[in-house]
């Protein structure tokens, strides 16, 4: 099968665009020298813009869940006391994370489908004493929930806590506000909106976290954001960089920064709004509770005698359209829909149409769906 034919539509790893994987197979430079040196300064310029944050903020090379790790063992102690809001496997996965570095995590966890509720974590807070930080995940994959982080984060400001949060799946697609929303450690990764292969993590950290790293006293060591801030200032990473990803990521910033957040935002919420709508269309469920329904990804429940295996094969094998599976407790149960950084309303309507085509073969009737 020709890879470049294939609609992938799952939340990660994202299409390329031809000009970033054009831009992945230039030469290699020296890392230590002046052109790399004005690269790195132009994308973390970039990155800055998007993060909306005049912090630092740093690149790893790591997927997403290494600068989740990070910005665990950067902040605190074996021991502090954290808050974990979970909906989903991420959250789990940075709350699991957290405790394997010996903290003690209070769970704050939903049913899969519904976002965190801000007084559920003022409670949650309150009952709580000496919490140091509360970790989050803005938009949960997993389950096609985006929680309310602003106000999550204003929540938590009413105490005195550190505000951790994995934006892997949100920064560059849907709206976050880094420094007016307080938040003191963000992460994202290379692999999701940003329109790039994997193998970068972006971590911004606010001059709260900067105070925390100070006294914390977790094992760090590659990803000790400290000796990463001290080599960003000479224009280098402390390890060897993924060269290839970063030039990809110039070519894909500049992009971005040419057509601007608002367009970007706006394009992924059309692209969300007219998944949701055509597979409602077909007579399917959304998992996620709708008014908090992700613009990255659409979780779908499998109709009751389908085989969801079988029909993600059929959609890659028949009709070329990559889905991805659920995670977890919801494994066989539900499909997902990724529909983030480059993806265009074509890319949908051919999946949307590969689902109505496909389904009938595996026991379900779908609606009539209206041409889009």
């Amino acid at each position: 099968m020709e890879e470049e034919q294939v609609n992938l539509r799952i939340p990660g790893p994202t299409p390329c665009p031809p000009e970033v994987l054009e831009a992945v197979a230039r030469p290699m430079i020296n890392h230590r020298g002046p052109q790399f040196a004005q690269l790195i300064e132009r994308v973390v310029q970039h990155l800055r813009e998007f993060y909306r944050t005049k912090s630092d903020v740093l690149i790893l090379t790591a997927s997403g869940s290494g600068g989740m790790e990070a910005a665990i063992v950067n902040t605190l102690s074996p021991g502090d006391k954290l808050l974990g809001i979970s909906v989903g496997a991420f959250g789990d996965r940075f709350a699991a994370m957290a405790e394997a570095h010996g903290a003690e995590v209070v769970r704050l966890s939903y049913e899969w489908g519904r976002a965190a509720a801000p007084d559920d974590v003022r409670k949650a807070l309150r009952e709580n004493a000496n919490v140091k930080a509360v970790l989050v995940t803005h938009n949960e994959t997993s389950t096609g929930v985006t929680n309310p982080l602003a106000e999550i984060a204003a929540a938590a400001r009413e105490f005195d806590v550190l505000f951790l949060v994995d934006a892997v799946s949100s920064l560059g697609a849907i709206p976050l506000e880094t420094d007016a929303w307080g938040l003191d450690v963000v992460v994202t990764g290379s692999q999701k909106g940003w329109m790039v292969p994997p193998g970068l993590a972006f971590v911004s950290v606010s001059e709260r976290a900067w105070r925390a790293y100070e006294a914390a006293r977790m094992p760090r060591f590659y990803f000790d954001l400290g000796r990463h801030r001290d080599a960003l200032a000479k224009g280098q990473t402390p390890w060897t960089p993924a060269l290839s990803i970063l030039f990809g990521l110039d070519v894909a910033l500049a992009e971005m920064a040419r057509e601007g957040l608002p367009a970007i935002f706006q394009h992924h919420a059309r692209i969300a709004q007219m998944t949701r709508d055509g597979i409602k269309a077909l007579g399917l469920e959304l998992l996620a509770d709708e008014p908090f329904a992700s613009p990255t990804v659409t979780a779908v429940k499998v109709p009751e005698g389908v085989d969801e295996k079988a029909l993600r094969r059929m959609m890659e094998e028949k009709f070329r359209v990559v889905l991805a599976g659920g995670q977890g407790q919801l494994a066989g149960k539900i499909f997902r829909i990724g529909h983030l950084g480059w993806v265009s309303e074509e890319d949908i309507r051919h999946t949307l149409g590969a689902l109505e085509n496909a389904l009938p073969g595996l026991g379900f009737a779908v609606h009539a769906r209206q041409a889009s």
